[in-house]
């Protein structure tokens, strides 16, 4: 009777997990305009994306398959969307949307979610905190003007790039890095699927500059694992 018992919990622990995880997400955020911005509401399915916008602007109002999202990008302060809508006040070009004034728990509930269904399209401007590091090491990310410091953590599936610095961490699953290589041992750069502008499209080189020396055997694993997950399609 016991087992039978456990089993009938196990079974609707299940059940009550999988309605969760159906739940609409639903939040309350700021849609950026060119001057100032309104709020509405934020919802996330699991098949669409939409914001309601109320009041004069209420045709600002979206919903998005996932299929037509060219790319998301999610960081904890902001929501930003490329879209494949022509935006006719910039000559056609595609048109964007940017969310702010986001809940703190809204980056961790729809994390998981987006990482599934955007794929590569799906830009995650914040550090997986699940990610355990088969090593690590103290980096700075650079930029054009400056640059960000902090630390690269190198998983079995992702690589996270962690720093207090804005909205400048990153997480990569490895099927998303298109190849890596470096000039010397102070020295690492990932060719990324995020678009380096959303606008001119083509691949983004992320480069570091290390603070350690990176091992000629680490950087060696690192390449065979990018260059084995990027060509074999298969999800991580």
């Amino acid at each position: 009777m016991a087992l039978r018992s456990e089993k009938r919990i196990g079974a609707l622990l299940i059940v009550l997990a999988s309605a969760a995880a159906a739940q609409p997400l639903r939040f309350q955020v700021r849609h950026q305009h060119w001057r100032k911005g309104a709020t509405g509401e934020l919802r996330i399915d699991p098949d669409t994306l939409s914001f309601q916008e109320p009041g004069k602007k209420k045709l600002h109002s979206r919903e998005w398959k996932y299929q037509d999202i060219q790319q998301l990008v999610l960081s904890p302060d902001r929501l930003s969307i490329l879209t494949y809508e022509d935006n006719r006040r910039q000559m056609g070009r595609d048109r964007e949307f940017h969310f702010d004034r986001l809940p703190k728990e809204l980056a961790a509930k729809a994390y998981p979610l987006f990482r599934g269904r955007l794929d590569q399209r799906f830009v995650a401007a914040l550090a997986d905190s699940e990610v355990k590091p088969l090593w690590q090491i103290r980096a700075k990310l650079l930029h054009k003007l400056g640059g960000s410091e902090g630390v690269l953590l190198v998983g079995e599936e992702r690589i996270v790039y962690s720093t207090r610095e804005g909205d400048a961490s990153r997480t990569w699953r490895l099927r998303d890095i298109d190849n890596v290589s470096s000039s010397g041992p102070f020295d690492l750069t990932f060719t990324t699927l995020e678009r380096a502008e959303w606008h001119h499209g083509g691949p983004r080189e992320v480069r570091f500059q290390l603070k350690e020396t990176l091992s000629e055997d680490r950087y060696k694993q690192l390449w065979r694992k990018i260059s084995f997950q990027s060509h074999s399609g298969e999800q991580p």
